[in-house]
């Protein structure tokens, strides 16, 4: 491992040069700070058996940003994906495959996430006192075989890493331009050894951000059939849209037979983020005698994200819109709807991720050829542990009477236009848009996920070298256990307690008006995103879910007393006034994988034609079983609600246990060639194979149907405990010239032939024969599973310039990846199973630095083009499949700068996103809008000691 704490103890030093390929001193060059860091990156780089790129802490408490994620998006073919409402770097995609395709180790150590995925949030990793990132994009398989994009390794400093007393502490404060809050930041690192045997790391880091974003969105542009009677210009003196597209007793104008796709849910909302982490590490090592190094270690982060959202929206059913204009590619750009509500809604919504993990590694050498080691750790991670409420919600407005015959206009593409709205307001009239005295209680949806999960592993190996010749050999144990659970009120039907909006709406549940001392203030919608085409109305209002529940639970228990409002109909004799949650017996889950792996891997250097030439086989088998148990229902009877006619109940059966096996075993093998034609340039030949597990929690072995659904909207999801892997055959050939000390070209092409595709198909079912009261037939579900599919390829070719302009200080990095797939998605495919290769798009970087004499300052160029980001909307209930969710091109801009005051003091900057780049996303049609975030600048000015 390259040191965390390398070439700190001089400000300026000799190193032999890159070029030479040899052990002798060829010029002197200063590489202090950043520049040194990209030296070392650039070494391990071109001696590495695989196809690797390396990012090393420039110092002691000093990596180059403030981001896991912001810093891996530097490297050539690896791009981020962002958190929209806090801007945040929380994954990345590696030659086009993201998420769980990328596999990240702490130390060589697997990871357990509660979240439910493989993939890790890089927001939850404390990036001040790492010692180096390594991805790996040709596998290890001493390490791991099982990332079809990459491995990322993430190396933590350690006692004996540089022997000695040393110590960092770094400060700084940080405000985002709109929550105007300047939160702060802090980590300190102690390290001591003594007498070379023993040795002491600790560290805390405190880190926090406050984000305030605005947010337009369309929840999801479901497919389905229009009837030529909704349609603009049409002659039907009536119109009732049915199911019926052949049936002669129905008017042909009333049969659906149009295809078009039309918003379900539309609205703006403000979220103010508040994001806390705490990251603490503690290290021990023992070096007993020579050759021997016991090391036990914890890593322990806890992550708390609190976010106050406040929002409107309204909901659209596809049988009610009338005046329907749809454009060349059948997208409802414009059209009206009779009696549509309006809903101001609040949530604060929480979510808490606890992960803790041990290990213990020790490593001894047999013989001067032999030596082994042994690693073991257990981790555990929680999702809202404790008696957290992941979110509180509040939702009034007004509908019924009030309902307003609204207007829906799509202004362009989603890039710089979101919809705009007409006639809306109170019946019609705007002026009474936030009148107050309108307005009551609607539906009140508590929610919580709680989920943990569990890992053990052991990995034991050993190496035996000789001359140019090494031999490693050993294998490895991982058990992962993963537990669901969702608790709502949802679930006993408490979210529909105090529906309807009262009296001015015209219904006789839901109370109105709510006393005025629950609005807090109002935010105005004016330029809500600045640069983007498309009206709002004129504000939200700010209220407290927590203020509205808590006056909600204070008119009394309603079995107790008669309490006008209340939704009588809803949740019989079990709502006694507080809005409890119940756990939800169908979404209990919990799935055991365990994998034994064995793994062989030989190397030597050799010469062909006096060419220096590096050989590298390995083999690694994997054997994997699954244990998936969790609680089946099914549903037996759908009821409307009478506060609300948009709102459905499902009831379901009692949940019945249900257990699935299954296992698989691969054999993957990997091959790494480097031939050094000159001692300058070397060329590279990779090819491995690689699979990529299914997510543990798609592994359930039920089918799940929601409790609190609307008409139009039903919807279920079921897992697939059967799911085999996805297998990659993988092939690289790469050309690297370093023609100076810290400057190289590169050129590298790539080939994956993936198969195993999991998809996630939606079809249409009915369940249990269950009858939709709303139709009177047999109720059609919008059914999600996963299974595996079809074949692609994914080819492309990255290009890396790194430059120092000699001792002048500056220099510069540029990459780009350009990608392709013989299956692209194909918009013009409306049948269930369409598929495509996501997350691919070409991308590029830039930085520019100027390092020299204790001044640096650094600015990143990040651009990504648009890509398919996944299958599935947040509403997909529509007739033609998963609806698939587009991510826009984007452009940022990001700079940083630190001055070294003298060897042990040094100030920092940082301003983030300075060009304002915005995240947007669409559906199928560019100008099907789903989401756009506006997150602003954040500022960072801080201070760092080392001693």
């Amino acid at each position: 491992m390259t040191p965390a704490f390398a070439q700190e103890a001089e400000e300026e030093e000799e190193v032999r040069s890159s070029v030479s390929g040899t052990n002798v001193q060829e010029n002197q060059i200063i590489v202090t700070g950043l520049r040194g860091s990209l030296q070392r990156n650039l070494d391990e780089k071109r001696n590495a058996a695989g196809v690797i790129d390396v990012i090393s802490s420039e110092d002691i408490g000093k990596f180059p940003d403030s981001n896991v994620a912001a810093s891996l998006q530097r490297l050539p073919g690896v791009s981020i994906q962002r958190n929209g409402a806090r801007g945040e770097a929380t994954g990345i995609t590696v030659r086009g495959f993201g998420g769980d395709f990328n596999t990240t180790l702490y130390d060589g150590r697997r990871i357990s996430t509660a979240t439910g995925g493989r993939q890790i949030d890089f927001s939850t990793v404390g990036v001040d006192f790492i010692g180096q990132l390594s991805v790996l994009k040709t596998p290890d398989v001493s390490l791991s075989s099982d990332s079809i994009g990459a491995t990322v390794n993430i190396q933590f400093p350690k006692p004996f890493d540089n022997p000695g007393f040393r110590a960092a502490v770094t400060a700084s404060g940080s405000i985002q331009d709109r929550s105007g809050d300047i939160v702060p930041t802090g980590g300190i690192l102690i390290s001591n050894t003594w007498n070379d045997t023993f040795g002491v790391l600790a560290d805390f880091i405190y880190t926090r951000r406050d984000t305030d974003s605005n947010r337009v969105y369309v929840s999801g542009w479901p497919g389905g059939n229009f009837a030529p009677c909704q349609l603009t210009g049409s002659a039907a003196t009536s119109c009732a849209p049915t199911g019926a597209t052949t049936d002669p007793a129905v008017p042909a104008s009333d049969q659906r037979t149009i295809p078009g796709w039309f918003p379900q849910q539309y609205g703006a909302e403000q979220q103010r983020v508040n994001d806390e982490r705490i990251d603490a590490r503690l290290a021990l090592q023992w070096q007993p005698s020579y050759g021997t190094m016991i090391t036990l270690d914890n890593n322990y982060s806890r992550q708390n994200v609190t976010s106050e959202n406040y929002a409107f929206g309204v909901w659209f059913n596809q049988t009610d819109l009338r005046n329907v204009e749809l454009d060349e590619n059948g997208t409802a750009v414009n059209f009206t709807q009779a009696g549509s509500p309006t809903d101001f809604t609040s949530a604060l919504n929480k979510q808490i991720l606890e992960t803790n993990q041990t290990g213990l590694n020790i490593q001894f050498e047999a013989s001067d050829n032999l030596s082994f080691e042994v690693d073991g750790a257990y981790a555990k991670s929680k999702l809202n542990p404790g008696d957290v409420v992941g979110s509180l919600n509040a939702d009034v407005g007004y509908g019924g009477a009030l309902g307003t015959n609204l207007q829906f206009i799509v202004n362009g593409d989603s890039s710089g236009a979101f919809p705009s709205m007409a006639n809306f307001g109170p019946a019609g009239v705007a002026a009474d848009w936030a009148n107050t005295a309108l307005i009551g209680s609607h539906v009140t949806v508590n929610q919580t996920q709680r989920n943990t999960d569990e890992l053990w592993q052991v990995r034991a190996s050993g190496q035996w070298e000789q001359d140019d010749l090494k031999v490693q050999f050993g294998g490895q144990y991982y058990e992962d256990r993963f537990d669901f659970a969702n608790y709502s009120t949802f679930v006993n039907n408490f979210w529909q307690a105090y529906a309807g909006y009262g009296d001015p709406s015209g219904r006789t549940t839901g109370i109105a008006p709510l006393p005025a001392s629950l609005y807090e203030g109002s935010i105005s919608l004016d330029n809500f995103i600045p640069g983007f085409d498309g009206a709002l109305p004129p504000s939200l209002f700010v209220f407290s879910p927590v203020a509205y529940q808590d006056y909600l639970s204070s008119l009394g228990d309603p079995q107790a007393q008669n309490i006008p409002g209340y939704n009588y109909g809803c949740c019989g004799s079990n709502f006694t006034g507080t809005f409890d949650q119940a756990l939800d017996g169908g979404s209990i889950r919990d799935i055991t994988e365990k994998t034994w792996s064995l793994f062989l891997r030989t190397s030597f250097n050799s010469e062909i034609a006096g060419m220096p030439f590096f050989f590298n086989a390995g083999l690694r088998n994997e054997h994997s079983s699954i244990t998936a148990n969790g609680n089946g229902t099914v549903p037996l009877e759908i009821l409307t609600s009478t506060a609300d006619p948009t709102l459905l109940t499902v009831v379901l059966s009692a949940p019945q246990p249900l257990t699935a096996t299954s296992s698989y075993n691969y054999l993957l093998p990997s091959l790494d060639t480097r031939l050094e034609i000159t001692p300058e340039f070397q060329v590279r030949f990779s090819a491995s194979r690689t699979i990529t597990r299914p997510t543990l929690n798609l592994l359930y072995p039920q089918l799940n149907v929601p409790t609190g659904q609307r008409i139009g909207a039903l919807s279920a999801a079921g897992g697939n405990p059967s799911l085999k892997p996805y297998i990659a055959d993988n092939f690289d050939l790469a050309a690297e010239w370093y023609y100076q000390p810290n400057s190289y070209l590169s050129v590298n092409a790539f080939l994956k032939n993936v198969s195993n595709f999991i998809v996630g198909g939606v079809t249409n079912q009915t369940i249990n024969g269950v009858i939709d009261p709303t139709t009177g037939q047999p109720a059609v579900f919008a059914v999600t599973q996963q299974v595996n599919g079809p074949d692609a390829t994914v080819r492309g070719v990255e290009l890396a310039l790194q430059h120092v302009f000699g001792d002048t200080g500056f220099g510069f990095q540029a990459n780009a990846t350009f990608v392709e797939t013989n299956r692209p998605y194909d918009e013009q495919d409306i049948s269930q199973t369409g598929f495509a290769v996501t997350g691919l798009a070409n991308s590029a970087n830039f930085v520019g630095f100027y390092d020299k004499n204790g001044f640096q300052i650094r600015a990143a160029l990040n651009w990504r083009d648009e890509y398919l980001l996944q299958f599935g909307q947040n509403q997909n209930t529509g007739a033609f499949g998963a609806e698939p969710t587009f991510v826009d091109e984007s452009f940022q801009i990001d700079i940083s700068s630190s001055y070294d005051i003298n060897e042990n003091f040094s100030v920092f900057g940082e301003v983030l996103n300075v060009n304002g780049n915005q995240q947007s996303t669409h559906g199928r049609y560019s100008n099907q809008l789903l989401d756009v975030f506006d997150y602003g600048r954040r500022y960072t000015l801080g201070v760092r000691y080392r001693y």
